[in-house]
């Protein structure tokens, strides 16, 4: 691309030459006309222009479409790590997102390992109702299309309510709740 200003064009209007890569063809413009093609590239607000770079890119599958490998999905890159620390490496994203080192042992701060993994439901079931740790307690579900359950508010003659000053539900005893 080449500007010519407009004292030194002959007819005093200022000029744009462009010429293509290959150098085979240009184009003269006048200087306003060329800033037309050129915003005309702009997009609206809000519009957005989207880019095909590297694998993407309409080059990269027009020759994996000429050459039949399109339809290929491209393999991960391998890992430098070794089998141990790539087993590892699950525990440091842990520890780097929750701040706790799944590997430490609570109570006496020991390293710890993995023996096993257990991934049965049903095994998993077993283990957390030995454990009373399946059925967790829950305020019980409201009876639907039942009558509503009888209630009553104990006032006493403070301003402020305290904390007996709340809604008893004579269908539930309070355990349930704890």
């Amino acid at each position: 691309m080449t500007y010519i200003a407009a004292d030194e064009s002959a007819n005093g209007v200022a000029k744009v030459i462009y010429e293509s890569k290959d150098g085979k063809t240009s184009k003269t413009f006048d200087a306003l006309d060329w800033l037309a093609q050129l915003v005309r590239h702009i997009p609206d607000k809000g519009e957005q222009m989207v880019r095909y770079y590297g694998f993407y890119s309409n080059k990269s599958r027009g020759l994996r479409k000429k050459a039949g490998t399109d339809d290929q999905v491209p393999a991960l890159i391998d890992s430098d790590l070794s089998p141990q620390a790539f087993r590892k490496n699950w525990a440091r994203l842990i520890q780097k997102i929750y701040n706790v080192n799944p590997l430490l042992c609570a109570k006496c701060s020991g390293s710890m390992r993995i023996i096993s993994l257990i991934d049965d439901v049903e095994i998993i079931k077993k283990i957390l109702k030995h454990l009373d740790l399946w059925d967790v307690k829950r305020k019980p579900p409201p009876c639907a299309n039942g009558p509503p359950p009888e209630a009553f508010i104990i006032y006493d003659h403070s301003s402020a309510p305290s904390a007996d000053d709340y809604i008893i539900d004579a269908d539930y005893p309070i355990e349930t709740y704890l």
